[in-house]
C-alpha cells in the first residue's frame, strides 16, 4: 500500500530579500576586516593603546588611504 505523498500549499520564493540587516551586521565585519588588513599590511604598528581616541582616528585615516572613496 503506498504511502500518501505531501504537497506544499506554497512554492518557495526565489526572488527578493525577505528581512533587511541592521546597519551594524555589515558595519562591524568591514570594520574589523579593516583593522586586520591594517595589521597585515604594517605589522610594526600593531602596539596596544591606552586611550581610544588617537587609535580611532588613526584606523580612519588608515581607512581613508585604503579606500578612495572622495577622490
Amino acid at each position: 500500500m503506498p504511502a500518501p505523498t505531501h504537497t506544499r500549499p506554497h512554492p518557495a520564493t526565489t526572488g527578493g530579500v525577505g528581512t533587511r540587516l541592521p546597519w551594524w551586521a555589515l558595519a562591524l565585519p568591514t570594520l574589523a576586516f579593516l583593522a586586520l588588513f591594517a595589521l597585515i599590511l604594517d605589522p610594526s604598528e600593531a602596539h596596544a593603546t591606552t586611550g581610544g581616541g588617537p587609535a580611532v582616528a588613526e584606523l580612519l585615516e588608515r581607512a581613508q588611504q585604503l579606500l578612495p572613496l572622495g577622490r
